[in-house]
């Protein structure tokens, strides 16, 4: 059998081998997994089969959505047909890419170890390399529907097409009900889950370019060319499969985008003393690596801009206060016990941001508030859990935190679904409007590629932290609709030279790894296909003419992001039902198979002044506790990824 190969960093150096023993010193150790030595490979407990209730719910909301879709329900029954359509994603749509037959063997892990790993292994107590760096993305698709069309047909429409004709901002169409920080958070959060490294030079695409098409002329390559995605190292045991990616960081929701994906990258983001991430004169130090002075120091800085860096700095700072906090409790803890506690609580922080904020700001309906609140706090009032713990075992009452560890029908992994449902592009905006944070006056409107890049760094050295911070704040993202991307990022300038038009490569991306098309897409989520052009587009006659025209006529052939651009969405949705579903599975599947989440979600591992912390931080807490100065534009502001105030 093959086994995954030694693990490799997102930048192309090797990663460190584990230690014998990885634990800091003084650290309580987990209980060992309870697998006889001699047993052979262990097996995880078998996914329960729906009962007859879950059997019944999942039929008589089948039909009732021929008809009524959940957001047409009153409150209670939609939050309770969202949970049956996430038990019914659960059991059907999480796919294990190395087969039932065991391409991957398991083994258990030594021990548990009460934090996070560096390269993301050893959190199952069945299977020490799940969801580590190195191992495959899974599939929301069954199977037999991910293997990529004929190489012909990859270019049926062409891709530059869609992009120059659907995907192209016309003008900018902002998301006014968000701010530009939302924007840099799901990139931000994305680094950290998954990505593939670097493309494959050998045989790229060629992409046929229409008579008028004017990329050569903006200096593009003439023809397009795009390189591949790089091919999985750990050739297939099992015929007949579909072709699979190797995920280059950890696949858990561990700050890797922070802390890095092997222990010699995160060693070298360290002081070495109090658990202290390096930062100098308020920000994360230059990137020491040739030609990346541009970049920050930090754990992932592919697709760089100053977004990210000041996302990557506040939370660095966090990290950094947890330690004090941690040092002030524990003052015979060592380097090691603070840095790894620090880092639970940090990342345990972000995760409750994207749940309870992020999430609803985008998704800004009633009912998926009370949903992603019930995924953190559960259904119960938060001051019953407070008062008297956890109420019973399952995470309906009392949340996802500290309920049972559970992977349902496969073994956790990152998705190449999940990967392409965050193809969130039209969010980015081709210019900022840089405002000073004590007067709202206007310094500079700065383009793209002015805070990108090679210019990152220059960007936030100009005008510093707390204008940047304020200018994002007050910005808003574009909308996630058709003729909306990027002029900035449909000819980016990447730090190697390469000249690429995003809108094609999102496209191409998709056909090439075997994202099922639209239609297909929806049946694949148990949503009921459409029929025609007009109820894609709800009936908008411009647009159903030219999807109609660049399509040929063909439903089948409108590709999933086009379909989710185009769709008509539910009332304060930033995007698609469609696409919401993926969201709906691996939202929650981030957390409930995390024991870091769940079963070790406990005062022993985090402390219990960790798990305060925790439970009293808002995005707007971690703003205002390392940026004070920012507390009059955030007065009255209830979710910080909210339009701020401009004085």
């Amino acid at each position: 059998m093959n086994r995954p190969p030694a693990t490799g960093t997102a930048d192309g150096t090797p990663a460190a081998a584990p230690p014998a023993s990885c634990e800091p010193p003084g650290t309580p150790a987990a209980p060992a997994p309870a697998v006889p030595a001699q047993a052979g490979p262990p097996s995880a407990p078998p996914y329960d089969p729906p009962g007859p209730l879950e059997r019944l719910g999942s039929a008589a909301f089948a039909r009732i959505n021929r008809s009524r879709e959940w957001w047409e329900l009153p409150a209670p029954l939609a939050l309770l047909n969202i949970k049956v359509l996430r038990d019914d994603l659960r059991r059907h749509n999480l796919h294990d890419t190395y087969g039932a037959g065991g391409e991957r063997p398991r083994r258990a892990p030594a021990r548990l170890a009460p934090y996070r790993s560096y390269d993301g292994s050893g959190y199952d107590p069945y299977d020490d390399d799940m969801g580590r760096v190195g191992t495959r993305l899974d599939r929301n698709a069954p199977l037999h529907l991910a293997f990529p069309e004929p190489e012909g047909q990859l270019m049926s429409p062409s891709p530059r097409e869609i992009s120059r004709r659907l995907l192209a901002r016309r003008a900018f169409v902002p998301a006014t009900g968000l701010n530009l920080l939302a924007a840099a958070w799901i990139q931000f959060q994305n680094h950290g889950w998954a990505n593939h490294g670097d493309n494959d030079t050998a045989e790229p695409f060629t992409v046929p370019l229409a008579a008028d098409d004017d990329w050569a002329r903006t200096g593009g390559t003439c023809p397009m060319r795009v390189n591949r995605t790089r091919p999985d190292p750990v050739a297939h045991t099992t015929p007949d499969a579909p072709p699979t990616y190797e995920n280059t960081v950890t696949h858990w929701w561990d700050g890797s985008q922070i802390y890095g994906s092997d222990e010699a990258r995160c060693r070298s983001l360290r002081t070495g003393e109090g658990g202290r991430l390096a930062l100098g004169g308020g920000r994360l130090p230059a990137d020491p690596r040739p030609g990346l002075d541009c970049l920050d120091a930090t754990g992932m800085n592919s697709d760089y801009w100053a977004g990210l860096s000041l996302l990557h700095t506040l939370f660095a700072k966090e990290h950094n206060a947890i330690c004090d906090l941690l040092r002030a409790h524990h003052p015979r803890w060592d380097d090691e016990r603070l840095f790894h506690t620090a880092r639970l609580v940090n990342t345990a922080v972000m995760a409750k941001i994207h749940t309870v904020e992020w999430t609803p700001g985008i998704l800004d309906t009633p009912v998926l508030k009370k949903a992603m609140d019930a995924n953190w706090y559960g259904m119960l009032p938060r001051w019953v859990t407070r008062t008297f713990g956890r109420v019973g075992r399952g995470e309906a009452l009392s949340g996802i935190l500290g309920s049972p560890t559970d992977h349902h029908a496969a073994p956790y992994s990152m998705t190449e679904e999940f990967v392409s449902a965050y193809r969130l592009h039209p969010l980015i905006p081709d210019e900022l409007t840089v405002r000073c944070h004590r007067t709202g006056s206007v310094r500079k409107d700065l383009g793209f590629d002015d805070m990108q890049g090679r210019t990152t760094r220059a960007a936030y050295d100009e005008y510093g932290a707390s204008d940047l911070l304020y200018s994002f704040g007050t910005a808003h993202p574009g909308a996630l609709v058709l003729h909306n991307h990027p002029d900035a990022l449909r000819r980016l300038s990447r730090l190697s030279g390469e000249r690429v038009d995003l809108g094609t490569v999102d496209i191409l991306r998709d056909r090439e790894r075997g994202i099922p098309r639209y239609n297909a897409y929806r049946q694949m989520l148990r949503k009921r296909p459409v029929t025609s052009f007009e109820e894609l587009t709800g009936g908008h006659p411009a647009d159903t003419a030219l999807l109609r025209e660049v399509y040929e006529g063909r439903l089948d052939r409108v590709d999933t992001l086009v379909g989710n651009l185009a769709e008509p969405r539910p009332a304060g949705f930033g995007f698609s039902d469609t696409l919401f579903r993926i969201f709906v599975l691996m939202a929650s599947r981030r957390l409930k198979s995390d024991r870091f989440f769940t079963t070790d979600y406990r005062p022993e591992v985090y402390t219990p002044e960790g798990l305060e912390w925790i439970d009293r931080t808002t995005m707007a807490t971690v703003l205002l506790r390392h940026h004070p100065e920012l507390a009059p534009a955030l007065e009255g502001v209830t979710n910080a990824f909210a339009p701020w105030r401009i004085r």
